[in-house]
């Protein structure tokens, strides 16, 4: 190609380019403004929780897990009664059953009694003494009649007896089956409000970040530990020194061989356990069954000193008795804390101790209300 047409070609892309010029620059002609440069508004930087923050979730964690504790051992009375009432419901049954029968085969007896009086006719005395060929067989005879009519009116007595045993029955099963009923209504309330307090703290607990929950768990296990330095600064310690019976010996294995086993309301084993029942089922594996609630073991079972406790004791806490935890010795226990958490060991004076009890037979000295006392000076 020569240069001729090279400068041509040249030439025609000259033109162009000055003919777009003069276009683009055209009046009324539109044209694209340059596009803004995007600003970035700088993430907003999240508030930090103060630890008093985090202290009053702590207590409000505290507060729930209470309430679902409380409602715990109100569902397990409740659970107890019902299967109570529901034996002895079953047992009324069984003597209905029995009683029926039993009137039953009176009524036949009766109706017996009745048909033979009637085939011996019904003349007075007087007039079948004339009438008999033998006199002394007739006396024989009214002496078997005698002997027959205090037998049919001991018949009837016991048939009145009966009839009223079973209206008794009726009635007795009547009540426990109103009073079942209306313990299957607590227990579904108590149920109710358990769900509602665990499901409330654990969502107040899903919303703190790692390091929150962190903190939480790091003033959680300061405030036990400052619980436990004052109940052992008072001396306490000093003085317990009593050896565990045989029968505390064996509850303590038990209850320490759980140790890991997740906590769950209502459950007394194998797999999980609450507070009550980790106590109550170690007691019945050492031989001697126990209440079932914590409430129920500090009404029920003998009080004993504080300074007198020894492993195998139930330690009862808070006012209204609605955790216990085992005496292991050297200031501990063993407990099921609460939801979320596991069977483990903890300090005996890291919460506010009511006051000590004692399952076994060999309970020494009772001594209410110096447990108490102990549990006073703790709070």
């Amino acid at each position: 190609m020569g240069s001729g047409k090279w400068g041509l070609t040249t030439a025609a892309m000259a033109l162009a380019c000055a003919c777009a010029c003069v276009v683009l620059a055209s009046p009324g002609t539109a044209h694209a403004s340059p596009a803004p440069t995007p600003t970035r508004t700088p993430a907003a930087t999240p508030k930090p929780v103060s630890n008093k923050d985090i202290e009053a979730v702590r207590k409000k964690l505290d507060k729930l897990y209470h309430e679902a504790a409380v409602a715990t051992d109100a569902y397990n009375a409740a659970e107890e009664k019902t299967q109570k009432q529901s034996t002895e419901i079953v047992e009324l049954a069984q003597q209905i059953v029995k009683g029926q029968a039993r009137l039953d085969t009176l009524k036949d007896r009766a109706g017996a009694a009745a048909r033979a009086q009637y085939r011996g006719g019904g003349l007075p005395p007087e007039a079948r003494l004339w009438l008999s060929d033998d006199p002394q067989d007739f006396l024989d005879g009214t002496g078997r009649v005698r002997q027959g009519q205090h037998a049919t009116k001991g018949l009837l007595d016991e048939m009145a007896r009966t009839q009223q045993d079973l209206r008794q029955y009726a009635k007795d099963a009547s009540a426990q089956w109103r009073k079942l009923e209306a313990d299957r209504e607590a227990r579904a309330e108590a149920k109710k409000k358990i769900k509602q307090r665990i499901s409330a703290a654990e969502k107040l607990e899903a919303q703190l970040e790692k390091k929150e929950k962190e903190r939480l768990a790091k003033l959680e296990e300061e405030a036990a530990h400052q619980a436990q330095s004052a109940w052992l600064g008072s001396g306490v310690l000093a003085d317990i020194k009593s050896d565990a019976s045989e029968q505390g010996k064996k509850a303590v294995k038990y209850a320490t061989d759980q140790i890991g086993k997740p906590y769950e309301w209502g459950a007394e084993g194998p797999k999980t356990f609450d507070c009550s029942g980790l106590t109550s089922q170690a007691w019945a594996v050492a031989g001697r069954p126990i209440p079932r609630t914590s409430q129920q073991q500090w009404r029920q079972l003998r009080h004993v000193d504080i300074r007198d406790m020894r492993p195998g004791d139930l330690i009862i806490y808070f006012d209204d008795a609605s955790h216990v935890g085992m005496y292991i010795g050297d200031g501990a226990i063993v407990h099921a804390p609460r939801p979320g958490r596991t069977v483990t060991i903890a300090g005996a004076g890291s919460m506010q101790i009511l006051g000590v009890v004692r399952p076994d037979a060999q309970a020494g000295p009772s001594s209410t209300g110096a447990a108490n006392e102990a549990g006073r000076r703790h709070e």
